[in-house]
């Protein structure tokens, strides 16, 4: 079965926009372990727009399932991570002026700072994933660096209109799954995905996960996050 992690950044988002302690991430963490979420993701940004080094620290502490930290190369960022030791981190780009992450990580691009923050994160007993576009060349340097997992941006396939194009996004993610799998790593998939165009990318032999975030802190606060949570757990089984 498609395990489901659930990205939290938006309750921090909400508990921001007055500074104060409401809501409780941790809390909220908590609700989705207990709904059965399979593993917790927050962002921690250079900018610290949402997620704090706290944060990060308290769910360290008190979660049971797998702490999936999403992240820069950094160095300040790098230092968090190498010092909190999440069970997982997740290489992402980031641009400070950025809504949210607009794209695969271009691995092919910049190998050998990838290879360096890679080495630095699995030395102190992190599995990394590297968040990129399903093409062969990124998988191809995702492996030379030593990642043990990608993580394939949904995101244009999310965004597309036209049932074509739909089709097309949705094919060039299961060709590069089965492309991964084939060199050993390990493969999750997310960023846009919803309630509504979730199904057919679950059905994706050889995904393991999906991360989503946004979809179900929406539909939480109509909802209750523990119902949004056992919901998406339904769409993807």
């Amino acid at each position: 079965m498609v395990r489901l992690g659930i990205n939290i950044d938006h309750v921090a988002t909400v508990r921001q926009a007055r500074e104060g302690i409401e809501p409780d991430l941790v809390q909220a963490a908590l609700l989705c372990e207990s709904a059965g979420a399979d593993s917790i993701v927050v962002h921690l940004r250079e900018d610290r727009r949402h997620i704090q080094e706290e944060d990060v620290q308290r769910l360290r502490k008190l979660l049971r399932v797998r702490f999936n930290l999403e992240m820069s190369i950094d160095p300040g960022v790098m230092r968090v991570a190498q010092r909190i030791k999440p069970d997982q981190a997740t290489l992402v780009p980031e641009k400070r002026r950025e809504l949210t992450t607009e794209g695969g990580l271009a691995v092919a691009r910049q190998e050998k700072k990838i290879g360096s923050a890679v080495e630095k994160l699995r030395k102190k007993g992190i599995t990394v994933s590297l968040f990129i576009d399903s093409d062969k060349k990124n998988i191809d340097a995702a492996r030379r660096v030593g990642a043990e997992l990608v993580e394939f941006h949904t995101g244009e396939y999310a965004l597309a209109v036209a049932k074509r194009e739909k089709k097309r996004k949705l094919e060039e993610l299961r060709e590069g799954t089965f492309y991964a799998r084939s060199l050993g790593l390990g493969v999750n998939a997310g960023h846009g995905l919803n309630y509504f165009n979730v199904h057919p990318v679950a059905q994706i032999k050889g995904i393991e996960e999906l991360n989503i975030g946004h979809a179900i802190v929406a539909r939480a606060v109509l909802v209750g996050i523990s119902r949004a949570v056992r919901e998406m757990k339904e769409l993807i089984k």
